[in-house]
């Protein structure tokens, strides 16, 4: 094992130490991607055509990895760093492999103190124009999603030919900023010209519809008919009121052209790595966009992509609705755990973490249990369980998880990728390419046939061991009518907080017995999926007591304090 060397830079700082190479000179000698066919933003990053990623139609796939996690603590588990270090690893071990992952809202960079593109020694660069505003996508995500809206509004003040029901409106407006202030609005005040008031208010744009669809579109066509297909109101007459019929769906194609290509950028070891799309999964689907995903596996034999949180979000979300819709099936599974948050599963507070605490380390472990089991018993996905390690984690507590899970019958690796990049990962590598060649028979959670009653109940027992499903009589109407209105064959996307497996944040390790309590359904038509809201889940964030805005700044033309 490599010994754990004193890293004393910031994620910013070896970043901005790394020697980059040309996104064109890369493409071009790992990939054979012509340079006329890539559309460079700057020197170190670009967006690969559409009609070169048509012309790999006939090219056999390779195999895809899913990196997921225990349920995520304060203490952090490192997701996307082992993402970006066993993609580094399986390279270094001579198997071409490729990074898929999605791109950061700056709600979180700028409030609780986090990106999506690893840390220490496995990131994605330029981290800065990655984590800042990149090339341009969720602009125009919000550009399109907002221009819906703007033109519900315009149709209502100019006759509203279409009977709208102004106490019908679904389609909130969104920006990329947690703002908490925005979360409830009544909008067009001042007088007849300026439109009918209403209650309105904004999401982030992680958790739009035009974000989902963005990352499950096939094509442009496709791309085009979801848009159309979104429902944003309902007539007099409870009639659905689509994109299509108030002809956006055009418009909004034509602004998410560009965003709709995948975005290439290398990792420190200059592999290459598609960024692109970015739901959240706590209230959204929580992964990077299909049309990346695909096209890297027609150019690698190994794809390595994560889903957002814990196994009970992102990869569950990863396979019932992306892999669902898209017929991707991944070959095995990473579940990335840290000594320290098992140990704050376990009870332990955030000051005593670096503490030796094998009891409390005992009792944590039950939470990386259940997602192993859900992984391999549910999912059926054969699994490795990484514990990314750091340098106050002591041989025993090492020892104790591997004792604990390999009565499981599945491999537990110690990886040090964020001190020693991919030469820290290279066990892992080595056994996830012995995973792949095991047969694997990836399972749903339900059919496509159930009722979406039946999908959240198989979902609530089967995953979050819940005992029990509740919902006021207004939600079953709600989700009764959806079920009538042909809806029902549509996977369900729950939205909970990422912080336990039921819809309490506060309680920690693999609880039993609770109860799911549904308190909002939304229809998202064109994603093809219907979002149940449960707990205190919010899809506009708010900003922390202290901000990570607060560090961050420009000081003699360089960025500062941002990880």
């Amino acid at each position: 094992m490599l010994s754990e060397p004193a890293v004393t830079q910031t994620a910013i700082e070896i970043a901005k130490s790394a020697k980059l190479k040309p996104i064109l000179e890369l493409a071009s000698q790992r990939l054979g991607v012509p340079e006329d066919l890539l559309e460079p933003y700057g020197r170190f990053k670009a967006k690969l055509s559409l009609d070169f990623i048509d012309s790999l139609a006939q090219r056999p796939s390779g195999r895809l990895i899913l990196v997921t996690a225990i349920s995520p603590t304060p203490a952090g588990e490192g997701k996307t760093t082992t993402t970006v270090g066993l993609g580094d690893a399986l390279n270094g071990i001579g198997q071409r492999a490729m990074v898929c992952l999605r791109e950061p809202s700056m709600g979180p960079v700028f409030g609780v103190k986090g990106g999506a593109a690893g840390g220490g020694y496995a990131q994605i660069v330029p981290m800065e124009d990655i984590n800042l505003h990149f090339t341009g996508d969720f602009a125009a995500i919000a550009a399109a999603h907002n221009l819906l809206a703007a033109l519900l509004d315009n149709h209502i003040h100019h006759g509203n030919a279409l009977d709208i029901d102004v106490r019908r409106i679904a389609w909130r407006r969104v920006i990329d900023m947690n703002d908490r202030s925005l979360r409830q609005i009544v909008g067009a005040l001042g007088g007849p010209g300026n439109g009918y008031p209403r209650q309105d208010g904004f999401d982030i744009v992680v958790a739009s519809e035009v974000m989902a669809i963005l990352c499950l579109a096939e094509s442009r066509q496709d791309l085009k008919r979801r848009l159309g297909d979104i429902v944003v109101a309902h007539t007099c007459n409870q009639r659905p009121v689509t994109a299509r019929d108030l002809q956006a769906d055009g418009a909004m194609t034509v602004l998410l052209k560009d965003a709709f290509a995948p975005n290439l950028v290398q990792t420190l070891e200059h592999n290459l790595a598609f960024v692109h799309g970015g739901p959240f999964a706590n209230i959204a689907h929580g992964c990077n966009s299909v049309l990346a995903t695909r096209t890297a596996l027609k150019l690698a034999d190994y794809v390595v992509t994560e889903a957002g949180f814990g196994a009970d979000l992102g990869a569950e979300k990863f396979i019932n609705i992306k892999c669902r819709q898209s017929g991707l099936r991944p070959a095995a599974a990473v579940i990335v755990a840290t000594v320290r948050a098992l140990k704050y599963h376990g009870g332990v507070s955030r000051e005593h973490l670096r503490d030796e605490d094998l009891e409390a380390l005992s009792r944590g472990l039950i939470n990386l249990e259940r997602h192993v089991e859900n992984v391999r018993d549910v999912y059926g996905l054969p699994c490795v369980v990484s514990i990314n390690r750091f340098d106050a984690d002591t041989e025993a507590e090492l020892a104790l998880i591997t004792g604990q899970i390999g009565k499981l019958g599945v491999p537990v690796v110690t990886a040090t990728h964020w001190a020693h990049g991919g030469a820290g990962a290279v066990e892992l590598a080595r056994i996830v390419v012995e995973l792949c060649e095991r047969p694997a028979t990836m399972r749903f959670v339900y059919d496509d046939a159930d009722s979406l009653w039946t999908k959240v109940e198989k979902l609530a027992r089967g995953v979050y061991r819940a005992a029990a499903v509740e919902a006021d009589q207004k939600i079953r109407r709600q989700i009764d009518r959806l079920q009538n209105d042909g809806y029902g064959q549509l996977p369900i996307c729950v939205a909970k907080t990422q912080s336990s497996f039921s819809t309490d944040p506060n309680q920690r390790g693999a609880p039993t017995g609770h109860t799911l309590t549904i308190r909002e359904v939304r229809l998202s038509a064109g994603a093809g999926f219907i979002v149940l809201i449960c707990g205190d889940v919010m899809t506009m964030p708010g900003l922390p007591a202290q901000p990570a805005a607060e560090r961050i700044d420009l000081v003699d033309g360089q960025v500062v304090g941002l990880f």
